[in-house]
């Protein structure tokens, strides 16, 4: 069976990115050929989560594939028609924001926007910590939207943190599954 070609975009939500990296592999090692897209400041910044040496030495052992990590080397996904879907795990509030708004001034925005042009699944994780606040309205729209699909996500600490919201990076691989046969895997909010 042939494998089929996944862009998988991660943004600077750092304390998950260990989480979704996991998730990467789990899926490469199945039926997908994934090809990383970092936001500028994953490509860029290490953190006290994992260093930039580390992220690339483990996006290297999972997809053997080089990250897309600007506009330019991102613009091509769509008249190529690169990706049969594409993952954004984790996504942080300001990435969703740009995306419900038409932003396009990342690596990430525009493999989505490339992605849209050619009515790809567009999957989404959110990780933020104003999920059920300013980013709130930028996810209501996004629902509308078609070929985006949510990884279902919850509050990941209510007490400390009342309006933060994170996937459940776990059911990536369903939602994915359902989202490239037209379907939003339920509940969304868990």
């Amino acid at each position: 069976m042939k494998k089929l070609k996944l862009g998988f975009a991660i943004t600077g939500s750092f304390c998950t990115i260990e989480r979704v990296l996991e998730e990467m592999g789990e899926l490469c090692h199945e039926k997908y050929d994934i090809t990383p897209i970092l936001s500028p400041i994953v490509a860029t910044t290490g953190s006290r989560f994992m260093e930039l040496n580390d992220l690339y030495d483990r996006l290297s052992m999972i997809t053997e594939n080089t990250p897309i990590t600007t506009i330019h080397t991102a613009e091509p996904i769509g008249p190529k028609k690169l990706f049969d879907a594409i993952v954004v795990a984790p996504c942080t509030g300001n990435t969703l924001s740009k995306l419900a708004l038409g932003i396009t001034d990342t690596s990430v925005t525009m493999a989505v926007k490339a992605g849209l042009r050619n009515e790809i699944p567009i999957v989404i994780a959110p990780s933020t910590n104003d999920a059920l606040a300013a980013t709130h309205k930028n996810i209501g729209l996004l629902m509308n939207m078609k070929n985006i699909y949510f990884v279902p996500f919850s509050q990941d600490a209510p007490e400390d943190k009342h309006r933060s919201m994170v996937a459940d990076f776990s059911l990536i691989e369903k939602t994915l599954e359902k989202a490239l046969e037209g379907v939003q895997i339920q509940p969304i909010i868990k």
